[in-house]
């Protein structure tokens, strides 16, 4: 019995091994020309179905409402600001950062120098109160020379003091795996707050409901999460069809809101109200700060964004103020499940091997095939069922390669473990033997 659960851990050992080794292959990226699969897929979760597929329609979130900057000029924008804020909203979020005054350069940055137009936005900012504007991260040459490129923070750009007197400040930066702005850009998840300097500082969208509802804040930040997975509520209109749960937020065109009769005061009173980028009007289909989301109608080998980046912070915002959170496993817990489930599956190809050994290539591979299927229905049917992110990937990568890796441990490694045991005792025995003579 004992070398039986000695066989099982070196077997489970052996597996990882192997794993490591393939995880080393891969990282060398001399298969991708060969994998356009493994490529189409390797932007999605399984979780994504659940998003896009399973979950029940979402109730609209009529306590937000999304308003289309476009192209508009900082007095455009301003006059926005005006017409909003005299119906009494609660929270005015904006998310649009104008840093380049600092340069003082009128062919990089000429807006800079309206100063009339300047002073019509700042007032418009000053008079509305309660309004957020974003800031964004940043890393010095210093601090990406030190560490390389991680979220690790240590400065900050803002908005030019003089444009926005009296307002809140929240970063926009989003978590994607995009190495630059061009890249594809996939937003499951965000942070909620980082240290800059020595100094907390809070995303755009946890500013703004703080502002809304400062004790929900607080019970989402006693959380304490380093990244938060968002709980994507749904999207505003889509005339491209390109998003699922379309039509869940209120939204206004960049005319609308430049023009009072084309909305009634109650759709605004005491309501949060966020500006931001949507395109030249709602039917454009520019890509700029656009977002996948796994509200995507294709949630595998994805055509084309579908979701603005203001709309992404105020789902945030929706999660926030409905404590609606999605929970999920620990690293640790991830790889102890991994290292089980391992265990186990070793063990019983042991007792296959030793008691039915002729059956053993027929049930090993009925066994692998239901625990793929079985933990990948769990990993979706858990996210749709409690909110719970059951993220058993690395079981998943084990019960994928254990059959193949026991039968070289078995076929190959245990018998030239054993090859080499008897190899040393004889030789032992030899050395004892001549010695006494």
């Amino acid at each position: 019995m004992r070398k039986f659960w000695l066989d099982c851990f070196a077997g489970s050992a052996f597996v990882f091994m192997v794993l490591g080794g393939l995880y080393g292959i891969t990282q060398l990226r001399v298969f991708d020309a060969f994998d356009p699969l493994g490529q189409a897929l390797g932007d999605m979760e399984l979780t994504d179905i659940a998003f896009s597929q399973i979950r029940e329609d979402p109730p609209m979130d009529t306590n937000i409402v999304i308003v289309n900057i476009g192209y508009l000029s900082r007095p455009e924008i301003g006059q926005q600001i005006l017409n909003l804020s005299q119906y009494k909203p609660k929270v005015i979020g904006l998310d649009i950062i104008y840093s380049c005054d600092w340069l003082q350069d009128s062919t990089i940055c000429p807006q800079a120098y309206d100063t009339v137009g300047n002073k019509y936005f700042a007032e418009a900012i000053r008079q509305a109160e309660n309004v957020v504007m974003v800031s964004r991260l940043d890393q010095t040459k210093k601090l990406r020379a030190q560490f390389g490129d991680i979220d690790l923070y240590d400065s900050i750009e803002h908005t030019y003091p003089t444009l926005m007197p009296g307002a809140y400040e929240g970063y926009a930066n989003l978590e994607t795996e995009a190495a630059h702005q061009e890249d594809l850009k996939v937003c499951r998840r965000f942070n909620p707050q980082m240290m800059v300097n020595g100094k907390r500082e809070l995303a755009f969208s946890v500013q703004i409901a703080k502002l809304y509802d400062s004790a929900k804040v607080e019970r989402f930040l006693a959380r304490n999460n380093y990244l938060e997975v968002i709980n994507y509520k749904g999207n505003i209109v889509d005339w491209h069809g390109a998003s699922n749960y379309a039509g869940r937020y209120i939204v206004l065109d960049w005319d609308q809101a430049l023009d009072t009769t084309q909305f009634v005061g109650e759709m605004i009173k005491d309501k949060i109200v966020i500006l931001g980028f949507l395109g030249g009007d709602l039917t454009d289909t520019s890509w700029d700060d656009k977002f996948f989301t796994p509200l995507n109608k294709k949630y595998a080998g994805k055509a084309r964004p579908d979701m603005y980046g203001v709309v992404v912070h105020a789902n945030i915002v929706s999660m926030i103020l409905e404590e609606d959170y999605i929970e999920v496993l620990a690293t640790w817990q991830e790889i102890a499940i991994a290292i089980i489930v391992c265990f186990l599956n070793v063990a019983l190809f042991l007792v296959i091997t030793e008691k039915i050994p002729d059956w053993f290539d027929g049930i090993s591979v009925a066994v692998q095939l239901l625990q793929i299927v079985l933990f990948s229905f769990l990993m979706i049917e858990f996210f749709n069922w409690y909110n719970f992110k059951f993220n058993v990937t690395w079981t998943l990568a084990v019960v994928a390669v254990v059959g193949t890796s026991f039968e070289l441990y078995n076929g190959v490694f245990r018998k030239l473990t054993e090859y080499l045991k008897n190899r040393f005792l004889h030789l032992k025995n030899r050395w004892f033997t001549n010695k006494g003579q």
